[in-house]
């Protein structure tokens, strides 16, 4: 399926409310829809027997603090057919005593849990319904975020020196 046909089948499956951009000028095309339409959206293209995306690739996400958001990328595969697919959800920034939240995908998709505790770990983002979401890859009592742009590192961490 083309973009543009999977494009019409999310507006035909979920409502048009649910895409709210596309992006045609990047080396892939990517749908920007509802974030609360994600796991509606997400469980269809895993589902539907046309477009049958059975893999969740990569989940990242991009900190546009002059907009005030965070846009989480989702990439799926579909291996029968070898098709890309990109989509993108938007929140807002939120600050360290109300973290930005997004549903979660871990029900769908298995490699959701890791990549969503990646996402959690490094951007704050707190993905609802995540089975066990908690730091990956930096310790537990490590404040704040690393991948956002106002992040300030912390000058010591147990009494070890974090700047260099």
């Amino acid at each position: 399926m083309t973009f543009q046909e999977i494009k019409e089948l999310i507006i035909q499956e979920s409502g048009a409310e649910t895409v709210v951009a596309e992006n045609l000028s990047g080396l892939q095309p990517i749908l920007t829809i509802a974030k609360e339409k994600l796991p509606l959206v997400a469980r269809l293209l895993w589902s539907n027997e046309k477009t049958y995306f059975d893999y969740l690739s990569c989940i990242t996400a991009i900190d546009n603090p002059k907009t005030g958001t965070l846009e989480v990328v989702y990439n799926f595969y579909s291996i029968p057919y070898n098709h890309h697919f990109t989509l993108r959800v938007e929140t807002s920034r939120g600050d360290e005593n109300d973290l930005p939240k997004v549903p979660s995908l871990c029900e769908i998709y298995k490699t959701a849990n890791w990549h969503e505790r990646e996402a959690f770990d490094l951007f704050g983002i707190v993905f609802e319904g995540h089975p066990d979401l908690r730091r990956i890859l930096l310790p537990a009592d490590w404040e704040g975020y690393p991948l956002r742009k106002d992040y300030k590192e912390q000058e010591y961490y147990h009494g070890i020196k974090v700047a260099y």
